[in-house]
């Protein structure tokens, strides 16, 4: 690749795109940022993906770059082999081609990837993880998924499914959860699970970062609901450290945004649980909400090599 070429990368969230023009050593040349406006139904957000990046494409040849290649990031179970977005439910996506939809639109080869696993890659290769071979990237919001990253290569598993630490069982006949089943990691420790319970505790409604704040300053609520919640945590780490033997863990999305507020009990209850297994160095996301993005310009960037 030239210094000249670019790709075009989409990070496709429920309420927002991030997008951006990603040169080959992974700096961000263009950042721009759109409403997904998912409600309109999935036809039209492939719509919008396939105008937004056809525009982005537009703006580099502009500008006086070469677009070589097109990389999209989206939630739910994707299949990268055959490039569909086989389901999600926060943009109403069912067995669609997006790939082919994309390189019909701008005869630019394209990889479609996973958002979570699209913002693993990144943390690994460019982000927090960078200089280690084996990463686990959590990524902890209004729900919880994970990716396993190994040699800068995400796992995807047989279905496209993998990395679901959030639906781990960690508190059996505990609350339920979205999927239908009591007690998954996700329904105790996400974001939108400790504001839930520090509701039903306290009687009064708050974010999972005013938990945190809530707890720290002593109130016995917020104190039990974030102990519950880091508690849960690291048997959901612990049980990822069993199966992946992972150098380092990092842990991003909104929770992370808590700190050591987060980090130093998890950091604690997360050494308790090791018997003969080795400690993975636990750090915070270093790219923020950026990384999906950046994680889809490296797939497409790969798939130029394959």
């Amino acid at each position: 690749m030239s210094p000249a070429d670019v790709v075009v990368a989409l990070d496709v969230g429920g309420t927002g795109m991030k997008c951006a023009l990603v040169g080959p050593n992974g700096g961000t040349v263009r950042a721009e940022r759109h409403p997904t406006d998912a409600g309109r139904g999935p036809d039209a957000v492939v719509d919008a993906i396939l105008d937004i990046a056809e525009g982005l494409a537009g703006k580099a040849r502009a500008d006086g770059f070469e677009p070589v290649a097109l990389g999209v990031a989206v939630p739910g179970v994707v299949n990268e082999a055959a490039g569909v977005a086989v389901w999600s439910a926060n943009v109403g996506f069912r067995d669609v081609p997006l790939r082919d939809l994309a390189v019909a639109r701008l005869g630019l080869p394209t990889a479609l990837g996973h958002d979570v696993r699209a913002g693993g890659l990144a943390e690994a290769r460019l982000g927090a993880g960078r200089g280690t071979g084996h990463v686990l990237f959590v990524a902890i919001g209004t729900g919880i998924a994970a990716a396993h990253v190994v040699d800068g290569s995400a796992a995807t598993g047989a279905h496209g499914a993998a990395g679901e630490i959030g639906h781990i069982l960690v508190r059996p006949g505990g609350p339920r959860c979205g999927c239908g089943r009591r007690g998954c990691l996700e329904a105790v420790a996400s974001a939108s699970a400790i504001a839930r319970r520090y509701a039903e505790l306290a009687g009064v409604t708050a974010t999972a970062a005013e938990v945190a704040d809530r707890a720290a300053g002593g109130e016995p609520a917020a104190a039990r609901v974030w102990a519950e919640a880091v508690e849960a945590l690291a048997d959901g780490l612990a049980t990822g450290q069993s199966l992946f033997d992972v150098e380092t863990v990092v842990v991003g999305g909104g929770l992370a945004q808590a700190g050591p507020l987060l980090f130093d009990p998890l950091r604690a209850a997360l050494h308790e649980r090791m018997t003969f297994h080795r400690e993975p160095r636990l750090v915070a996301a270093a790219l923020g909400d950026e990384a999906g993005c950046l994680g889809a310009a490296l797939l497409a960037l790969d798939n130029l090599e394959k």
